[in-house]
This record gives C-alpha cells, sequence and structure tokens, in this order.
C-alpha cells in the first residue's frame, strides 16, 4: 500500500455522500439478516429511515436539504416519490391534462417497496429518473444510488400505504398554510416550468386540492413530528437532527446492554477502520492509524469516570465553574495487544500507574492466567482494562475476575477495546453487569476458529512488527 493511499482514502472519506434523490421507506431489519456492504458497521446495523410528507410547495424539499446539510459527517441518500410515478400509456397521455398526479394511484409502489428494500438491506439499487415532459420513467438512464446510514424519504404521499409508512423510523409532516403553498405553486409552475397561470390554478382546482384534502391531509396523524413553517422553523429541524444523531450512536447492543458505549462513527473513524483492517497496511500506516484510534477510546473511556465541581480564576480574574478529574486511576493492560494502548492512556492521563496481565489464550480458551503484576493500591482505584481485541470474552472474564480477587469494586473497572464481537460482549456483560465496555465498533462476530471476523489480524503481531521479524527468521 503506498503512501497515496492512505493519505487519499482519509480525504476521500471526508467528503460528504450525497445521492441527491428522494422516497419513502422501510422500517428496522432484525440484525443479521443484512448483507454485507462496504464496512462492517453497515453489515450490522440497519440505515435510519425518515419519512417527510406534507401538500405540494409545503417546503417539503427544503427540510430535507437543511438536515442533510447538518448530517455532513454521515451519508445521507435522498429518495423522492416522484421517481416513481407510472409511465403514462398513450390514450393517458393524448388527455395528460385530466390526470391526477396526486391520486396515491399515480405511484408505482410496489417498484418503491423493491428499492427501499435493497437499500435497507445494504444493497445499491437504480432508481427511475422521471421525465416530466414525457411522463415516461424509462426516457432517462436510471440514477446509481448507494446505502446510506440516513435514508430520507420525501413525498406528497409516503404516507399513504401503511406498508411504506411501517418502514420508517421518523415520520415528518411539513405543516405550510394553504395560501403558501398555493402562491409558491404558482410562482415555480409559472416561472420555472413556463406554464400559463390559469393551467396551474385549474389544476389546482381540479387536482391538486381535493387530493390534498381526501390522501395527504389525513395521513398527518400519522407523523412522529409536524413542522409548522417549513424550513423556517430552524428549532424544530435543529432538534430533529440531535435526535437522528443519538440514534446512530447507538448499536444495537447497546439497547440490549447498558453498560456497552459504542463511540459514534464518522468518516475519519471509518476511514481509520479501513486502513488498520486493509492486510496491506504497512506497520508504519498501521501503528499510526491504531494509535489515533486507540486515543479516540481512552478519551471517550474517561469521559465514563466521576468527577468532582471545581471552580478556578481565570487569568481575566473570572470565576470559571468547571470540573475536577478522577485522581484515583490505573491501567491494566492484558499483554501483549493491551500494551499498544499504554502510550495513548499515559498522554491523557500523566504518570498514571500501569499494571499487567499475561493470560494464556491457546490451549485452554485463553482462560490460563499466567502473570500478574498491579499496583498494591489497585482496590482503591477505578480501573481502565486494555485490550484491543474483545474476541470470546474467555480472557476478559478471566482478568476481571482477577481485578475482583485484589478488591477492586466492578463498577470501578472501564474495559476498553477498539473493536467487540457480539458474542465477547454477551459473555462479559452477562457475567460482570455492572463494568462499562466502551470500543469503537461492533464486530459481525467469531469464525470456525474464533477469530474475530472481518476483524484486523493478529493486533500484537501487526502493532509491534514481530509477525514480520517471524517471517524473516523462517526465510
Amino acid at each position: 500500500m503506498g503512501t497515496k493511499s492512505a493519505v487519499d482514502l482519509m480525504e476521500s472519506l471526508s467528503e460528504v455522500h450525497f445521492s441527491g434523490f428522494h422516497i419513502d421507506g422501510l422500517e428496522q431489519r432484525k440484525a443479521g439478516t443484512e448483507q454485507p456492504t462496504t464496512s462492517t458497521t453497515d453489515m450490522y446495523k440497519q440505515p435510519f429511515v425518515i419519512g417527510v410528507a406534507g401538500g405540494a410547495a409545503s417546503g417539503k424539499t427544503s427540510v430535507c436539504d437543511m438536515i442533510v446539510q447538518q448530517l455532513h459527517d454521515q451519508r445521507v441518500v435522498l429518495v423522492n416519490q416522484d421517481s416513481f410515478y407510472h409511465n403514462l400509456t398513450q390514450e393517458e397521455l393524448t388527455r395528460v391534462q385530466d390526470y391526477n398526479f396526486d391520486h396515491p394511484e399515480a405511484f408505482d409502489t410496489e417498484q418503491l417497496l423493491r428499492v427501499m428494500d435493497k437499500l435497507k438491506r445494504g444493497q445499491a439499487v437504480d432508481i427511475p429518473n422521471y421525465d416530466f415532459k414525457g411522463y415516461k420513467n424509462d426516457v432517462f438512464p436510471a440514477r446509481r444510488v448507494n446505502p446510506a446510514d440516513v435514508i430520507i424519504l420525501e413525498g406528497i404521499l409516503v404516507f399513504h400505504d401503511p406498508r411504506v409508512r411501517a418502514l420508517m423510523n421518523m415520520k415528518i409532516f411539513v405543516d405550510t398554510d394553504a395560501d403558501v403553498r398555493l402562491a409558491r405553486r404558482i410562482k415555480r409552475d409559472t416561472a420555472d416550468n413556463a406554464r400559463d397561470i390559469g393551467a396551474v390554478l385549474d389544476q389546482y382546482s381540479k387536482f391538486v386540492k381535493p387530493a390534498f384534502d381526501d390522501f395527504i391531509l389525513p395521513t398527518k396523524k400519522y407523523a412522529d413530528i409536524i413542522i409548522p413553517r417549513g424550513r423556517d422553523n430552524h428549532v424544530a429541524i435543529d432538534l430533529i437532527v440531535q435526535h437522528i444523531r443519538t440514534k446512530l450512536g447507538q448499536h444495537d447492543m447497546c439497547k440490549i446492554y447498558r453498560n456497552l458505549y459504542v463511540i459514534q462513527s464518522t468518516f475519519q473513524i471509518r476511514g481509520m477502520h479501513t486502513l488498520i483492517r486493509d492486510s496491506q497496511t504497512t506497520k508504519h500506516d498501521f501503528v499510526f492509524y491504531s494509535d489515533r484510534l486507540i486515543r479516540l477510546v481512552v478519551e471517550h473511556g474517561l469521559g465514563h469516570l466521576p468527577f468532582t465541581e471545581k471552580q478556578v480564576t481565570t487569568p481575566t480574574a473570572s470565576v470559571y465553574s468547571g470540573v475536577d478529574f478522577c485522581k484515583r486511576l490505573c491501567g491494566v493492560s492484558i499483554i501483549r495487544s493491551g500494551e499498544s494502548m499504554e502510550n495513548a492512556l499515559r498522554a491523557c492521563c500523566k504518570g498514571i500507574k500501569i499494571g499487567k496481565i499475561l493470560i494464556h489464550r491457546e490451549g485452554d480458551n485463553g482462560q490460563q492466567l499466567i502473570y500478574e503484576k498491579l499496583p498494591n493500591d489497585i482496590s482503591d482505584r477505578h480501573v481502565l482494562l486494555l485490550d484491543p481485541i474483545l474476541g470470546t470474552g474467555n480472557s476478559a472474564v478471566e482478568a476481571i475476575s482477577l481485578l475482583l480477587k485484589k478488591g477492586v469494586p466492578e463498577s470501578n473497572i472501564l474495559f476498553l477495546n477498539l473493536v467487540s464481537a457480539p458474542q465477547g460482549v454477551h459473555v462479559v456483560c452477562k457475567r460482570f453487569p455492572r463494568i462499562k465496555i466502551v470500543t469503537s465498533e461492533i464486530e459481525i462476530g467469531l469464525n470456525e476458529a474464533f477469530r474475530v471476523i472481518p476483524g484486523m489480524g493478529e493486533f500484537g503481531d501487526r502493532y509491534f512488527g514481530t509477525d514480520d521479524d517471524d517471517q524473516q527468521a523462517s526465510q
């Protein structure tokens, strides 16, 4: 892997992914039924699906655009219900002025459901690019849309079909006064689409207003959130984005175990994971990006320690009310991979004591204690247990059991690792419900050899370079 690959990958992952489409959506599937995608998180987590409904010209698209802008560090896809209009027959084309585009039957809901099902499964899809002049969906090439963290489904009737409605995690109705919607529609159709104002008003009174009263307005009752004034309601949009971020940062397993904390994923974090998981990454890059990730995990973990309130006087003679860090800390690394996390801990906690535990991981399934060297007063400290990989959980159980025997309260133990297999999380959290686990990603699971997958190989060998030494010695 050349120098260019590491730098370019991190830069490209900083950019916003925007597929430029809108539609209606689906609900979360059960974990484990998803198909593999481009990242391990996607293989385990479902996208957050938002439905945005409201009358024509109510400001739905503007609301969606503002949500996308605020979620710039996430992958967001917009899909529009308008992409799924039926092709008009030759007979309908001759009387197109009498065709009701605001009626539920004007949309191909079955195709919409198929497309959304694929997106939910983590598969890229081709969405029709509807020709609003020829009233066909096969004139222009289809648009390729990739899976994402957030799918926004926008359209006037996205709440009408219960199957579509059931697929949404959040339903938003943009509520705008009828006079405002009519004024916007007149401006849009006459100025932008060069239509005659008489034809616009005729269509409004004949189709648009009756369809709103009969089909769109009744679906308002299904909305979780109603936004008056559309894009001008910045408070509502900020609250919606805040809620979405909370949901995105919560892994499915965090709902089962309250003592499991997964740091919120960003393009930078995903990019660093991509690099350290790549078997072709050089030792230098592996160490560099592993250290960055470890530092994030350590900082996040320290945020779960107790603190005391403290006031200080600033150089301007002002009083600042803040907090004082927890003083009685120590780290314990599980040799040998855990030692890779010591530098990050020392960088965050100056002068911290660090103990060591060596556990034999072969033959006895990781349960044989070989060596331990711990601070004498460890029972009086909060302990940060360090091991970059939580696999079966057997070594972690042995290490935690030792700490408990040394008198450390279970609630004083914080287990920090880079990646965790669900099996290991189950074992540790079930056995020790009062410890806290902090990790940066949850893995898919373990293979037949009890290796974490997709994983990153033997972490200690790759970090300390001993796999290269072994290979050279055998040559």
